[in-house]
């Protein structure tokens, strides 16, 4: 396997005809082998629109894309041969039950993929003796995912993977990217779940109007992972003197409590509030979840 990215995309851009500003822009992302890529950003950010065009089922209007080395638009048949795909809205053959279904694409991939594909069918709990039109979202879910999984691809591309799963499924789920991953299968996940993308990414990219505004490791932001201080003074706050303080992020005011994110040494802030009279001062540590909202809403600037 190369030792470069298996996913290589450059100032990859999409524009709709008609619309004055790009569903996709500039973006620029490697996956190495064995690493799985949280894609990040809430309904309309640009995530499903950059995975429809990494799979070439739409067009880039500007810039490029490489899987294992094969360009997404000129060798798109040669990729999809090496590509697990989870669109986020499966829905295919609704006249087929779940076994015809996976059968078919054991007839297009070869034999080798059908003792894996049971094996996930048995973890799932998948019904697959019904109509896909007739399984409810979670267990249509279930059979996307088997036919993403089953051929044991080198590369993965999941939009919105767990969706309609239940807890105890997105822990199986969880476990198959594992599994994926230490074969060095590169996985590129869309998401809009903290928790989940905490518990199984390397890295995330946060995606806002099109556009990736910040590119972190997981263990970064956790690293990076500030405290809340929620503090009541006994007369008013010395706001001014707060917003001086290195790493320190005035959240919100109200009369005499202010809630602040600290970042870095807690000392200083100690030494200032010493100088006060508190009433009471409560901590907790932020969350991976509320830190995404931060970079979201502060376009990547702490």
């Amino acid at each position: 396997m190369s030792s470069g990215p298996s996913i290589y995309i450059q100032h990859l851009t999409k524009q709709y005809a008609g619309t004055t500003s790009p569903s996709l822009s500039d973006l620029t992302v490697h996956v190495m082998p064995g690493e799985v890529y949280g894609f990040l950003g809430p309904n309309g950010a640009g995530k499903s629109t950059a995975i429809r065009t990494l799979m070439n089922f739409l067009q880039p209007t500007s810039g490029s894309a490489q899987i294992l080395g094969y360009d997404i638009v000129r060798d798109s048949v040669a990729i999809k041969q090496h590509v697990g795909y989870l669109s986020g809205d499966f829905d295919v053959y609704p006249k087929m039950t779940g076994r015809q279904y996976i059968a078919y694409l054991e007839e297009l991939q070869g034999s080798q993929s059908q003792k894996y594909a049971r094996d996930i069918e048995k973890r799932m709990q998948a019904v697959m003796n019904k109509k896909l039109g007739e399984l409810s979202r979670g267990q249509r879910q279930k059979v996307g995912i088997i036919q993403a999984f089953m051929h044991k691809p080198e590369v993965l591309i999941l939009d919105e993977p767990s969706s309609g799963l239940d807890p105890l499924m997105q822990e199986v789920f969880y476990e198959l990217v594992h599994e994926a991953k230490q074969r060095g299968a590169a996985i590129f996940i869309s998401s809009h779940i903290m928790a989940e993308v905490q518990k199984i990414c390397d890295r995330v990219g946060i995606i806002r109007e099109g556009k990736l505004i910040t590119e972190r490791s997981v263990a970064d932001l956790a690293a990076e992972a500030a405290q809340t201080f929620d503090i009541t003074f006994s007369d008013k706050p010395p706001i001014a003197a707060l917003k001086k303080l290195q790493g320190v992020n005035l959240v919100s005011q109200k009369d005499n409590h202010v809630a602040l994110h600290l970042h870095g040494e807690l000392q200083p802030l100690l030494q200032l509030l010493g100088n006060h009279r508190v009433t009471s001062i409560d901590s907790r540590n932020l969350d991976l979840e509320e830190m995404f909202m931060h970079y979201y809403h502060n376009g990547g600037n702490k």
